[in-house]
């Protein structure tokens, strides 16, 4: 092991190590002792010139997430009561005190100093991005407001952190509060046999009879794609689109309440900078220059999706007529026969295509995809300790001579206790410690349905790309060249654009020669067949009208409620959804849906006033790889364009400008659709 190696793990969390009931006392003096630093670094005499400064914050900030990031990560993956005990309070203290840095005025007047001095001009990119980029988030901190507004933003930015905090743990509590146990095999009729098993288990390991169905994916989506009984698919869309809502659990987690008082505190954010609302605040770090340019690109994707989402309905109405079904499409229907729809058009099943996607098979060829893209290679390593022995892995990231650049850890499997959904964390920055390079080390958690039995896991197509998503953003982060880690990975990367790399990964997915690396099955090893292959080619578009307009919906819901909606009036969150509904949606949603309650993403996941940052991104993610398309999906030269152009950058230059010099023009809107099936109403290429 080379001193680099040696390094990297001696910065490795020890999680065997972390005694809960110490964290609070251990922080405090964390904190104490950075404020202290701070105090006596702003103490000496300012020089004319110190660009140092960048260095000493970083060293003091770094010491803090040394000791908080572990315990923000367990917040997600580990819960537990002792965690609940501490971490509230924890948040708030970290909170308050970067809300303190960021309204440190003689902290930001040293920054200036920099900026305004004329050796600025001799600092590299790296630094001269740091150093602007500090600025305008003291700026957004409040640091130019009055006594009073400061003080009252520094309560706004403890009440969203505990708020969000809350938000997501209703909804964990609230998804794992219901099942239901099923004893009568007959209601278990049109569901695959990895659910039945997945069912079994979860049964067993209950200690009750028959089979236990919860809403943790897994388990809830095989109930609303395949059940044949649809009332039992009414009650479990029901149970799953009331959660964290008054009508469930008699409103125990409801978070009706949590998301008005989320939505008050931003609203009065914006206020203090006399902002008109909190999309104008939010969109200052992202690419979108208003709300009125965000809207008017979610509008045009809308108008190039609805036709066809229409005809896709009324494709699909016509179906079920013809082959006996109700009269009326219900909500708990739609996955259902359209499953049934795309069976028969496409013929072939998704049950079927998840026998050649074994987890560890998947992998594997992801890593072979990636090496023979950017010419990097993982192996499998051992970690000092981890969260969940069972189910935690640690790798090494290795450069073209074999010397290991970064690690990660990969957390694939659905438990109890664990947050719901897929995401990509920082663990580690890459800098400069004393003249030793630091090297990154990324978290990459999914919800996949665990190994059952003795079969290996099996993925089904949806997560392969959930997969390579998500390892995308790892990949921008642990491929960084940054020495910065303010603007190095995926920091300081506007937020509309740091999808880039993970949906521009998701594309391999589809393409023959990766999936010869990635799909074998389970059993034969034989590698996936070429007809299957077309036919999952000849799906990719199946219902992607509708799909665009579900993104659609969202990403306007969410800019409504942070341009025209106001928090402290009468009308409600429901009725700001059911208004955009009503302009978008092709299908009608129930009155009982509470989707908003567990739309974390917009609550406590970092979108607010960003989620349409999916749809914004993948017009730049689909013109990306179509110059793959091009020159060959695994053309070395262009891959190697791809690495040092975007993923080396990180957010050290404006995402637009890095597009622009891999791609050699402004992103262009015709590759997403024809990407996704829309190619018969293309709309303007996005400037």
């Amino acid at each position: 092991m080379n001193n680099l190696e040696s390094r990297l793990y001696q910065r490795l969390p020890r999680f065997n190590d972390i005694v809960l009931s110490k964290i609070p006392t251990k922080l405090d003096a964390c904190l104490e002792k950075a404020r202290n630093e701070i105090n006596n670094l702003l103490d000496q005499p300012e020089q004319e010139f110190d660009p140092s400064l960048l260095g000493k914050m970083n060293d003091i900030e770094e010491t803090i997430d040394h000791l908080w990031s572990p315990i923000t990560h367990l917040n997600g993956v580990a819960d537990t009561p002792e965690l609940r005990e501490i971490f509230p309070d924890c948040l708030a203290k970290v909170s308050d005190f970067y809300t303190e840095l960021g309204q440190n005025r003689k902290l930001f007047e040293r920054y200036v100093a920099l900026r305004e001095h004329p050796g600025f001009d001799t600092l590299d990119i790296e630094r001269k991005r740091v150093i602007t980029n500090a600025i305008r988030n003291f700026q957004l901190a409040g640091v130019d407001l009055n006594d009073k507004a400061r003080d009252e933003f520094r309560v706004l930015q403890a009440k969203l952190s505990d708020l969000g905090n809350q938000f997501e743990r209703n909804l964990l509590d609230s998804t794992e509060s219901w099942h239901l146990d099923i004893t009568d095999n007959q209601l278990l009729a049109g569901l695959p046999q990895s659910a039945i098993d997945l069912g079994r288990q979860a049964a067993q390991t209950a200690n009750v009879d028959g089979w236990r169905f919860g809403l943790q994916m897994p388990a809830y989506l095989p109930i609303i794609r395949y059940a044949d009984n649809r009332e039992l698919r009414k009650q479990f869309y029901t149970a799953y689109s009331t959660r964290a809502s008054e009508l469930q659990n008699q409103g125990q987690y409801d978070n009706a309440s949590v998301m008005r008082e989320i939505l008050q505190a931003r609203q009065t954010l914006a206020q203090l900078h006399n902002r008109p609302h909190f999309a104008d605040y939010a969109l200052t770090t992202k690419m979108a220059e208003s709300a009125n340019e965000v809207i008017s690109f979610l509008n045009d994707l809308n108008a190039a999706a609805k036709p066809v989402a229409e005809q896709e309905v009324a494709d699909l109405i016509e179906f079920v007529a013809n082959i006996g079904g109700p009269n009326k499409l219900q909500a708990w229907d739609m996955a259902y026969y359209s499953e049934k729809l795309r069976e028969q058009n496409f013929l072939f099943s998704v049950e079927k295509v998840r026998e050649f996607f074994a987890a560890d098979t998947v992998i594997n060829g992801l890593f072979e995809v990636v090496h023979r893209l950017f010419g990097i290679s993982a192996r499998i390593a051992r970690a000092p300790s981890v969260w969940n022995i069972a189910n935690v892995k640690f790798y090494e990231l290795l450069d073209e001579n074999q010397q290991v650049i970064g690690g990660f850890y990969t957390d694939l499997y659905t438990r109890s206790g664990k947050r719901s959904g897929a995401w990509m964390d920082t663990c580690l920055s890459r800098r400069m410690q004393k003249k030793t390079l630091e090297l990154p080390v990324a978290y990459l958690t999914c919800n996949f349905t665990p190994p059952l039995e003795d079969n290996p896991a099996l993925l089904t197509h949806d997560e392969v790309e959930t997969l390579f998503h998500e390892f995308g953003h790892c990949l921008h982060h642990l491929l960084t060249q940054v020495l910065e880690p303010d603007v190095g990975g995926i920091n300081g990367v506007a937020w509309d654009a740091v999808e880039l790399p993970s949906q521009f990964l998701e594309h391999w997915c589809w393409e023959r020669e990766a999936l010869n690396l990635i799909a074998k099955h389970h059993q034969t090893k034989h590698p996936i067949p070429d007809e299957l292959v077309a036919k999952m080619r000849a799906a990719k578009t199946f219902q992607s009208g509708m799909q665009t307009l579900r993104q659609v919906e969202f990403a306007l819901f969410d800019m409504q409620i942070h341009t025209s909606y106001d928090a402290f009036g009468d009308d409600t969150v429901q009725s700001i959804l059911d208004h955009v509904r009503s302009k978008v949606a092709v299908i009608q949603t129930p009155s009982f849906n509470r989707f908003q309650n567990s739309f974390s993403h917009i609550f406590a996941g970092g979108y607010a006033a960003g989620y349409y940052s999916y749809k914004w991104a993948e017009v730049l993610s689909s013109d990306a790889f179509s110059r793959f398309e091009e020159e060959g999906i695994f053309n070395q030269a262009t891959g190697a364009d791809f690495r040092q152009t975007i993923l080396a950058r990180g957010g050290s230059e404006d995402a637009s400008d890095l597009f622009k010099r891999f791609r050699g023009r402004l992103p262009d809107i015709t590759a997403l659709l024809r990407h996704t099936g829309l190619t018969s109403n293309p709309i303007a290429a996005q400037n």
